[in-house]
């Protein structure tokens, strides 16, 4: 278990490193250095610090979900200041919370700053399957059913309009028709929307069944 400022320290200098950011500062390096060093994370010669093979890796992870909470701050949370939460937050997303989040948002590939999120196990694994959890409602199939994940808007006129429907993050959503307007139920209640709501109504699709193999039958005349 690392601590806050070793995690912070590993995090700038995988960015010095890789993304060619800057060098950390002392007041950043000097009170996780200790532990860094006796983890076996960073090594330091000539005056600068770098990360071990470990350390690289350890580094990317806490990368990863400094820029995946920025994502759940800024996009389901509407959070003020996601810089500073997300600062906070990131400490917290462990044992696999960060590949659940992942999936959650879609597997999103940027950060709100732009900047590359490290690929997770749950992002190549979705990679390869043909079937995506997590779509917008306009990219749903008629006849799809699954839960609403997040709402990709800041509009408090959408988010009003959609409230009192009850499109809500968790609440049951089953797609009737995309044409010419998308209609769709939410509990027994049935709405049609517009191209531009049903955007940013993010839903966690439920994979379809196997379909199971009928037997023939061979009655002999």
């Amino acid at each position: 278990m690392t601590t806050p400022s070793v995690e912070e320290l590993m995090e700038s200098l995988y960015e010095w490193q890789f993304e060619k950011d800057e060098y950390p500062s002392q007041a950043l390096i000097a009170p996780a250095l200790a532990d860094a060093t006796a983890a076996g994370y960073v090594v330091c010669a000539d005056g600068q610090c770098r990360l071990t093979e470990t350390g690289e890796a350890a580094g990317r992870d806490v990368v990863r979900r400094h820029r995946l909470a920025e994502c759940l701050l800024r996009n389901v949370l509407a959070s003020p200041d996601v810089d500073a939460d997300a600062c906070r937050f990131e400490h917290l997303l462990l044992n696999g919370l960060d590949d659940r989040i992942c999936a959650l948002l879609g597997h999103p590939r940027t950060c709100p700053h732009g900047k590359p999120i490290p690929q997770g196990a749950c992002c190549r694994a979705a990679a390869e399957e043909t079937f995506a959890e997590v779509r917008a409602l306009c990219d749903g199939r008629p006849g799809e059913s699954g839960t609403v994940a997040y709402l990709t808007t800041r509009d408090d006129r959408q988010v009003q309009k959609l409230m009192a429907m009850g499109v809500l993050p968790g609440a049951d959503v089953h797609l009737i028709r995309r044409f010419p307007s998308y209609v769709f139920q939410v509990g027994y209640s049935q709405f049609t929307v517009d191209h531009e709501l049903a955007q940013i109504i993010y839903v966690h699709w439920t994979p379809p069944a196997p379909q199971r193999r009928r037997r023939r039958r061979w009655w002999g005349w």
